[in-house]
């Protein structure tokens, strides 16, 4: 799918628009993520009735890889091109759900062109604002450097994937597979090249999602993910009280215990959420 910025960024769909007549629903993933690890949630809002599609953004999965483009500004209007592309396809005012990167993404999006949606979820993101625990750029830079995953056996990362995340189905397995490319030879290297990757990761720390809340003019639901044992829980907890002060119609349900993506550990559950908020007249 071409968007108005030159880049063509893969989609996936779900349901058809005759017979998934509820209000549609376009799924964005995170940083070095992929349109598939929102396979489960998505075939669940299917079954509720809603037509779905999933993106990657560009250098993820199997979009256009730029040399450029990775920052905030550039990364929503990719968003907002292909949101006008697929309106002839039945998404017109989609709910857009973003996880982590994808929530900050959602949340401009909702900023910058709110006539394109009736609301944004924030999965365990949307409140991310790096600078508050890295002031300097390279500090951020040198603790969030992604681990070197190129050249790990495909059969290894499976297995090491299915007994961290016991409790994923196999959707979130094989989503989280489809970060990276298979190469012949038996190994993975991920689609998100590390300069690429780097470049996002830059366009992130640069965000400020406080600087926006107060002029958001669309509903915000704010999904958050509770790690086990309280894992970061007081300070996210106190960003998202935060955004709750600021953005004018807001709501939370918080996941807990529950990993960062977990939209691929209880896709069910999360496609739940959603429904319920469209239905209770949230959105």
């Amino acid at each position: 799918m071409d968007t108005l910025n030159g880049v063509s960024l893969r989609t996936v769909t779900w349901g058809k628009p005759e017979t998934q007549t509820r209000t549609p629903i376009v799924l964005v993933h995170g940083l070095a993520s992929n349109a598939m690890l929102w396979e489960g949630a998505a075939l669940a809002l299917c079954a509720l009735g809603h037509l779905v599609t999933a993106v990657d953004l560009r250098g993820h999965g199997l979009s256009d890889k730029p040399i450029s483009g990775y920052d905030m500004t550039t990364v929503t209007k990719d968003l907002a091109g292909l949101l006008r592309e697929i309106q002839r396809d039945g998404f017109v005012k989609p709910i857009v759900c973003g996880q982590s990167w994808g929530g900050n993404v959602v949340l401009e999006l909702a900023h910058t062109q709110p006539e394109l949606v009736s609301g944004v979820v924030c999965v365990d993101g949307g409140f991310l604002e790096l600078q508050n625990h890295y002031p300097e750029w390279e500090a951020c830079a040198v603790a969030l450097r992604p681990p070197t995953i190129t050249g790990t056996r495909i059969t290894d990362f499976r297995s090491y994937m299915q007994r961290s995340h016991a409790d994923w189905p196999e959707t979130g397995i094989n989503g989280a597979m489809s970060c990276m490319e298979h190469l012949p030879d038996g190994t993975l290297r991920p689609w998100l090249n590390l300069e690429h990757h780097m470049m996002v990761l830059r366009g992130l720390w640069e965000h400020h999602p406080t600087h926006i809340y107060s002029q958001i003019t669309v509903p915000v639901m704010f999904v958050p993910a509770e790690g086990p044992n309280g894992l970061f829980s007081t300070t996210k907890r106190s960003a998202i009280e935060h955004a709750m002060q600021l953005v004018p119609k807001v709501k939370v349900e918080w996941f807990s215990p529950a990993d960062h993506d977990l939209h691929a550990q209880h896709p069910e559950r999360f496609a739940q959420v959603v429904h319920e908020a469209i239905t209770d007249g949230f959105f």
